[in-house]
């Protein structure tokens, strides 16, 4: 149930409805927008007259929300969230570029990488240390010594990094890392959502293979109700019956979620089509789109890459991409 004050409410009158409530054993959520407050109203609120709520002075207008997600909800939250990885905004009118490798290999390998994306734009940087892979005997990634080579890189570059994270026992080895990447395998794994709600580091969260939009959302109410807000949504591709690409990037989902919720909404081009000639037309129709920034995947000799080199981007074609992506954000 939502809430809507009217403008000019009396404060004592809101504190005397929030205790009303909060003995009801409602939980509040508080949201001061330009426009409006709303309030967000969390828990069994079967048994609450709203009739009666809505007879308040300070009360303009009270609605039932039927969304089983409540916290990832635009209707509880109607101005566009922004959350901050490391000093880089995301969302709420700030887009921001992720790029990087897919996996790190080696430290020449990063800093080479990590200089070019940085050179050409991207705010933040990505690479993968732990890897899930569909094949036992594939690259499973450096692991912590990879997690070390992306700190030495971020203290080089100056850039915030983010990188995957695959079960709950890594958590020590993520403790400096700016954003905690979800990866669409995990996307339902409710213990490990659980515990990064109750961590304070801003969570990538990619939709999974054959997921829903509201199952996605649903997945950030996980980590939303332990207590971290600092969520940002990534639409990755699904699988579909198409084979010409290795997943089908679902391009309404950027809209349809920036309806449904105002959380922020990225998109990864590289992993939704698995070649590098569509990433750069697939990222330019998810920047038109009104996606709140991109997850790009360079290599700097993508040819010798240990993973998914055939979707990675050489460094010219990454800045050839990032000037036709800001010619795009122009005109937004």
């Amino acid at each position: 149930m939502i809430v809507i004050l009217k403008k000019g409410y009396d404060e004592r009158q809101l504190d005397e409805l929030r205790r009303w409530l909060v003995n009801e054993g409602i939980s509040i959520q508080v949201n001061a927008g330009v426009q409006s407050t709303v309030l967000g109203l969390i828990g069994d609120t079967s048994a609450v007259d709203l009739d009666l709520i809505e007879a308040l002075e300070i009360v303009e207008t009270v609605k039932r929300v039927q969304e089983p997600y409540k916290k990832a909800n635009r209707k509880f939250h109607p101005a566009d969230s922004t959350v901050m990885v490391g000093d880089v905004p995301v969302g709420g009118g700030h887009f921001a570029v992720m790029a990087g490798p897919c996996s790190i290999e080696s430290p020449e390998q990063l800093c080479v990488v990590a200089e070019a994306v940085k050179a050409a734009g991207a705010q933040i940087l990505r690479g993968g240390a732990f890897k899930p892979r569909t094949s036992p005997y594939a690259f499973q990634g450096m692991r912590e010594s990879g997690i070390t080579l992306l700190l030495e890189a971020k203290k080089q570059t100056g850039l915030p990094i983010v990188t995957e994270i695959m079960d709950i026992s890594h958590m020590d080895a993520f403790a400096e890392v700016d954003l905690i990447q979800v990866g669409a395998r995990n996307m339902q794994n409710f213990e490990l959502l659980k515990e990064l709600g109750h961590c304070k580091t801003p969570i990538l969260l990619k939709r999974g293979l054959s997921s829903t939009i509201s199952e996605l959302l649903m997945s950030a109410e996980y980590i939303m109700a332990g207590g971290n807000e600092n969520v940002i949504l990534c639409e990755r591709g699904i699988r579909t019956f198409e084979t010409a690409t290795r997943n089908t990037q679902d391009i309404s989902a950027v809209p349809v979620v920036k309806e449904l919720s105002h959380l922020p909404m990225i998109v990864d081009p590289s992993h939704a089509t698995g070649f590098s000639r569509y990433v750069k037309p697939l990222a330019l129709a998810a920047t038109a789109a009104g996606a709140d920034g991109l997850m790009i995947e360079v290599h700097n000799n993508p040819a010798k890459a240990l993973c998914d080199g055939s979707q990675s981007l050489t460094p010219p074609q990454f800045e050839d991409a990032i000037g036709a992506i800001n010619k795009i954000l122009a005109a937004r």
